[in-house]
């Protein structure tokens, strides 16, 4: 009766199971009152500000959208082509 990997492994898990593990909580509560809040920004934007990314941020996109079509049209087309001539 060779189970002896199984009951290895069993083993293994208990031990791993029985270990103590470091609590969210309290990572959480050392950090609060660590140095990363010095350097927090305070600072509000303005309507006009945020409009304006707004507005920045779509027309990238709908540039990064047109590329992407275009890029895939003309692949499935040469691809087209290549298999209905060949």
């Amino acid at each position: 009766m060779s189970f002896g990997g199984a009951v290895s492994a069993m083993t293994t898990s208990l031990k791993n199971n029985k270990r103590t593990r470091p609590s969210a909580f309290k990572k959480l509560k050392d950090i609060e009152g660590g140095a990363y809040k010095k350097g927090s920004i305070d600072k509000k934007a303005s309507p006009q500000l945020l409009k304006e990314l707004r507005e920045k941020t779509i027309k990238e996109n709908k540039k990064s959208l047109l590329k992407k079509v275009t890029f895939l049209s003309i692949f499935i087309l040469i691809s087209f082509l290549i298999l209905w001539f060949s």
